[in-house]
């Protein structure tokens, strides 16, 4: 049995980061009841790189039932009210205010239903001069401050993923998990608030307190901003290699074992990691001049003799070839699909992982639910 099995979540969600999180509640077990309209969630059109399907959507699906309902009309929203009742969890990233309009607020729901988890994703919040703003994954990177100190000296930039969205997915996931538990000790549900400007905040506080000590990072590409030697090497053969040194010991053995100069740590340019970060471009040049005249497969073996940290800086190709790369394949409405494996393993207990529904896959769910389960009102 999975732990999440008899739980119900209704998520009225679109996009990324809600459904990172109900992905992971349908992993657990939970039966996640996916809100779309009639058009479908928009992430079904992001791209047809999934056997001529989204690759979004069927990354952050999979395992949901699919159904329709038009909440611009009454028997819609008398629908998704009916579904409400019976549920543990209501999961939302609509437009701020949007659930209000259809009657939805989540005071009253929260009244009516005093069970109910409720978990509300914007983009910054109930309140302050931003709170209805609309907010996209990039923008937010921009806005909080993270593209600024992602990229190279030449200008900031996007990491290359939906960081935000997978962060406040995260986030979101790990706040109804700990809501079921308190649930669990006293019967009550709780209204989650979870914005992704917090959630980006939250994860610059490290550069955001230097910045305030006056040290603000500065944009280094693949480089460490306070550790010298970390960063990208290139071989004699053209290979690029990261490697990081973490301690004066290991920036010993790196000297003999790997580079051939173990007296090059008396030198006082190198002495210790304060010294080689002031003169970081004679460090990185000496670690430079020596990878050179090493090919690819000459250096990983010295590396890994030596036991330093050190990783290729590979491609997505690479990652497809990746010898450690874990997959799972799921079923969806065009065929098979494999694709990473979800990182949470539980020993002794292989998961099976349910299909991508098509668009309103479930039209008759909304009748059998409501037969089959009590609903979960106040008195």
């Amino acid at each position: 049995m999975l732990p999440l099995e008899g739980l119900v979540v209704i998520a009225v969600e679109q996009a990324v980061a809600a459904p990172f999180c109900s992905s992971r509640l349908a992993d657990a077990g939970a039966h996640v009841i996916k809100i779309e309209r009639p058009e479908g969630d928009f992430a079904r059109g992001y791209d047809a790189a999934a056997k001529g399907q989204s690759s979004y959507f069927v990354w952050l699906n999979r395992g949901k039932d699919s159904v329709v309902i038009d909440l611009a009309t009454r028997e819609g929203r008398q629908s998704l009210e009916e579904l409400i009742a019976s549920a543990d969890v209501l999961l939302q990233n609509l437009k701020p205010g949007s659930m209000d309009k259809l009657g939805f607020s989540l005071e009253r729901l929260r009244r009516d239903y005093p069970s109910l988890i409720t978990c509300t994703i914007s983009g910054y919040g109930d309140e302050g001069p931003y709170a209805h703003r609309k907010a996209y994954d990039l923008l937010i990177q921009a806005e909080s401050g993270l593209a600024s100190i992602t990229g190279g000296p030449e200008g900031a930039s996007r990491v290359g993923m939906s960081i935000v969205d997978v962060a406040t997915g995260a986030t979101a996931h790990a706040s109804i998990l700990e809501a079921l538990i308190g649930r669990g000790r006293t019967g009550k549900g709780v209204d989650i608030r979870i914005s992704m400007f917090d959630v980006m905040a939250d994860w610059c506080t490290v550069p955001l307190l230097n910045a305030e000590n006056g040290k603000p990072p500065q944009r280094m590409g693949l480089a460490h901003p306070s550790v010298a030697p970390y960063g990208v090497f290139r071989s004699k053969d053209g290979k690029d290699i990261l490697i990081s040194i973490q301690s004066e010991r290991e920036w010993k053995v790196f000297c003999a074992k790997v580079m051939s100069q173990p007296d090059l740590p008396s030198d006082p340019r190198f002495v210790n990691n304060v010294a080689r970060v002031h003169n970081r471009a004679d460090t990185d040049k000496a670690v430079a001049d020596s990878f050179g005249k090493l090919t690819r497969d000459e250096l990983l073996a010295k590396l890994a003799d030596a036991d330093i940290a050190f990783a290729e800086v590979n491609s997505m190709d690479d990652l497809s070839r990746h010898p450690h790369l874990r997959r799972i394949e799921v079923d969806t409405p065009n065929g098979k699909v494999s694709y990473p494996a979800p990182a949470m393993m539980v020993v002794g207990q292989p998961r099976q992982y349910r299909g991508v529904p098509a668009v309103g896959q479930h039209h008759e769910l909304p009748k059998k639910m409501l037969k089959a389960q009590p609903v979960r009102k106040s008195s």
